[in-house]
């Protein structure tokens, strides 16, 4: 039986042109996204707007309309990657039938908002939140789960937030130089200049929140240092905010040095993708190991993050869930 199909108007008050060209984006990229997304019908003539399809469709983009219109009002303009946030957290399912979250999400209150000098960051869906509030409340934590889903990015500006309150000295971030099976040895330059371009998504995320020459100015002080796991061996880090991406990649003896790192008033957060693991095939992701292992272990924070969690292009979304049901596949018939 065909579900029926609603109409309704809304009226976006006040009528704001820049607002509502914000709302719709260029050449109505906005409003294409929700359609699509929702398998709705969308025209407005100004503030009018007037939606149309299946009921519980149509509930999700008036919603969805009315919080990104109201995200507005500060003079936000609005992204594809905003609105696609917003569609996350509506409980519809898309044309491909996946539910794109599992339940409608409240925004987040002013307690959950990361606020740095440049920017504030508030936590999508109920993993951020709980990632966040994890970070918080433990002093070990670890963030697993596939690309896109933030951990590094909320990582990083908790990281900036305790160092502007001067709940910590230093910023201390650390991967482990394993990337893809390529070899350290066959890029040009020095150590430090092979080692950079697997720590850039850090420098980025850095220059976002603090800006290029604050950032610059912190690493000359060793305010903030970035460095290869290898070089943590033997040190003991006190008073600092400490993050491990790309923790997969470690063997489970680094991972352990690394633990036994952590010092007095010193926060860690060890970040990881245990599907995207670029170790020799014989060689155990120490990632892994460790969450066997401390598994049960009291004031230590695990959040594990899924496909809906994805807050990059839609399509990654996607991709995650493929191969997730690939490799399911794969183990069900060996």
């Amino acid at each position: 039986m065909d579900t029926p199909l609603v109409s309704q108007h809304i009226s976006l008050e006040p009528n704001d042109a820049h607002r509502l060209a914000s709302l719709c984006g260029r050449l109505d990229e906005h409003i294409k996204q929700i359609t699509q997304r929702l398998q709705v019908e969308i025209h407005n003539r100004g503030n009018q707007f007037y939606l149309s399809g299946e009921s519980a469709s149509v509930e999700a983009a008036k919603s969805i309309l009315n919080e990104l219109y109201d995200q507005t009002r500060d003079g936000t303009e609005l992204t594809p990657e905003i609105v696609h946030l917003h569609l996350q957290q509506s409980n519809v399912a898309d044309h491909a039938g996946n539910n794109i979250a599992d339940n409608p999400e409240p925004s987040p209150s002013d307690d959950m908002l990361i606020r740095t000098k440049r920017v504030r960051i508030k936590p999508r869906g109920a993993h951020q939140r709980e990632y966040v509030q994890q970070i918080h409340k433990h002093d070990i934590n670890f963030g697993v789960g596939p690309a896109g889903t933030g951990k590094t990015w909320l990582a990083v500006a908790c990281a900036v937030d305790a160092l502007e309150k001067a709940e910590v000295q230093r910023i201390l971030l650390v991967r482990p130089a394993v990337e893809a099976g390529e070899k350290l040895g066959f890029l040009p330059g020095d150590l430090a200049e092979k080692i950079d371009p697997y720590l850039r998504p850090l420098y980025d995320a850095l220059y976002e929140m603090i800006g290029f020459e604050k950032v610059a100015k912190l690493m000359d002080r060793m305010v903030i240092e970035v460095a290869p796991l290898a070089y943590m061996r033997g040190r003991t880090l006190n008073n600092s905010f400490v993050i491990l991406d790309e923790a997969q990649n470690t063997t489970p003896e680094q991972m352990k040095m690394f633990l036994t790192r952590i010092g007095f008033g010193t926060r860690a957060v060890i970040t990881g993708d245990v599907t995207q693991v670029d170790l020799p095939r014989h060689q155990r992701s120490g990632l892994v190991n460790t969450l066997e292992v401390l598994e049960g272990v009291k004031g230590i924070g695990v959040t594990r993050f899924d496909s809906r969690d994805v807050v990059r292009h839609p399509l990654v979304q996607r991709i995650v869930e493929a191969y997730d049901r690939h490799e399911r596949d794969t183990d069900t018939h060996r």
